[in-house]
């Protein structure tokens, strides 16, 4: 039986007092034990909210990392810098890192073979955009985007990591893709890395739906058996991430 990985995505939010005080409101209306919770937080907040943190059943992520441990590459995090400071899961491929910084499928998979050669548990989102749905060709682009960000992993990684499937046009837009879309994906994607690897690492690795996920939609949601859990966005930010962490109580 997989357990459940809810994770929140602050994107650019927070200041590190802010993000302080949200992890203090948060603590007690996410403690389940039943589900991993992790909060993905900008890289100026990491370290004060692993503080803030400590004695929680939170664990702090990063949102993004470079795919080299040092060197010329201002403004880079490397993944040696997020594991000092006791970083365990890192967001690779966002969406809005595709889109606003020109990262490939093939970044993606560097980040992600650095992100396991460290000790990292990457969160390897994949998605499709509106035209993409429209012209049918999303599970065509979902699996490329998943050959491609596995390319070199082994089963053994690959087993322990996690996806993110988030259909493009519900992130942030209120529209969320129904159960029955997102179950679809899911369980595409699952055949995808039964395929790549073999039936054992596709039952073992954990899948997300991220895009709008609210407390009223994630128990359905999560319900379905390809879906481990959620990427959560802007309803992260909020008391109503408690609701959706504790979906099944």
């Amino acid at each position: 039986m997989r357990k459940k990985i809810i994770a929140g995505n602050w994107k650019m939010n927070k200041t590190p007092s802010e993000a302080v005080a949200l992890v203090n409101e948060l603590k007690p209306l996410v403690a389940n034990e039943d589900v991993d919770v992790v909060f993905c937080v900008p890289a100026i907040d990491i370290i004060p909210c692993i503080e803030a943190a400590k004695g929680s059943n939170i664990e702090i992520g990063a949102e993004n990392m470079y795919f080299q441990e040092s060197g010329a590459y201002t403004g880079e995090i490397a993944p040696n810098m997020l594991t000092d400071v006791g970083v365990k899961y890192v967001i690779i491929g966002h969406s809005e890192r595709r889109e606003y910084f020109a990262e490939s499928d093939e970044t993606v998979n560097k980040k992600v073979l650095k992100a396991f050669e460290h000790g990292l548990t990457p969160i390897i989102c994949c998605g499709e955009s509106l035209t993409q749905r429209e012209q049918g060709i999303t599970i065509d682009w979902i699996r490329q985007q998943i050959k491609i960000a596995f390319l070199n992993v082994t089963a053994d990684q690959a087993k322990t990591a996690v996806i993110a499937y988030e259909p493009i046009w519900a992130i942030g837009t209120g529209k969320v893709a129904t159960t029955e879309q997102a179950q679809e994906v899911c369980a595409a994607i699952r055949v995808c890395i039964g395929e790549i690897y073999d039936e054992a690492t596709a039952e073992a690795i954990r899948i997300q739906y991220g895009g709008s996920v609210s407390a009223a939609s994630a128990p359905e949601l999560f319900a379905q058996p390809d879906i481990d859990g959620g990427l959560v966005g802007g309803a992260s930010l909020k008391p109503d991430f408690g609701k959706i962490v504790n979906y099944n109580r």
